[in-house]
């Protein structure tokens, strides 16, 4: 076993292998890490944990030099111990931190659900939880684009990767794909005041409209986007978003040919 460790640091230098290193996702550096010694001590350098660190969390406001020490100096309102020192640490907090904000959205949406379906004020406000969580589209990734989960807790995510976050639709449409979940599908209806006609107003209009995931992501559903972003306002008077129905074919029975 030795002479095979030695073999594997001997062919690669460190620089390559700190490379290839460099381009694997978390969960992939945490399988590499437990091949051999050379992997391990490899897999837990702080070059490692940095760049992972800042490539799931772009938008923390702090420089590309600021040191694992600023982070923690930055950190300090989310309880992160004085004694944790390094990167991978930082990076082990920080998921487990965004893991219980996830569950706060996750568990405040399955409270309102009544019946797989969801009012809009509800909706928007899961999203301005992860809005103001601070979450970023990996973490949106990990906890909400499970085909485990309702469909409307991956249109919760959806919809903020989309409109807060601006993730290019490519990059959208390659999450739900790999994630399994681009075909599930969300029946929107909404219903809005009733028209004015000489003097009376018209009975209340409603209107219901039924997509997948996918046809978000793609652009298709701009107006449909736009009354869950809006909400009940103005003329609307409410939203509510359900997991769509399967559509049953009638069963007949056939005479037999003559």
């Amino acid at each position: 076993m030795k002479q095979s460790e030695g073999s594997i640091q001997n062919s690669i230098e460190n620089d390559i292998a700190l490379k290839i290193t460099s381009s694997l996702q978390v969960w992939d550096v945490c399988s590499l890490g437990s091949c051999s010694r050379f992997w391990r001590e490899l897999c837990a350098s702080d070059c490692v944990w940095e760049s992972l660190y800042r490539e799931r969390w772009p938008a923390l406001d702090l420089g590309k030099d600021s040191s694992a020490q600023d982070i923690k100096t930055h950190q300090l309102d989310t309880q992160i111990e004085p004694s944790i020192m390094g990167w991978r640490a930082i990076y082990i907090d920080k998921h487990n931190e965004m893991d219980c904000k996830a569950t706060v959205v996750l568990n405040f949406v399955e409270h309102c659900l009544s019946a797989e379906s969801i009012e809009v004020g509800h909706y928007l406000s899961a999203i301005e939880g992860l809005c103001s969580m601070q979450f970023g589209f990996k973490d949106v990734r990990m906890f909400f684009f499970k085909p485990k989960l309702s469909v409307l807790l991956n249109l919760i995510g959806l919809h903020y990767c989309i409109r807060w976050l601006g993730v290019p639709a490519e990059a959208v449409m390659e999450a739900l794909n790999s994630c399994h979940i681009s075909e599930r599908e969300v029946c929107v209806r909404w219903w809005k005041l009733g028209r004015w006609f000489y003097g009376f107003r018209l009975r209340d209009e409603s209107r219901s409209h039924t997509f997948s995931l996918l046809d978000i992501a793609m652009g298709k559903e701009e107006e449909v986007l736009g009354v869950l972003h809006r909400g009940a306002i103005h003329e609307v008077i409410r939203v509510q978003i359900s997991v769509a129905k399967p559509v049953s074919t009638p069963w007949s029975v056939q005479s037999p040919p003559t």
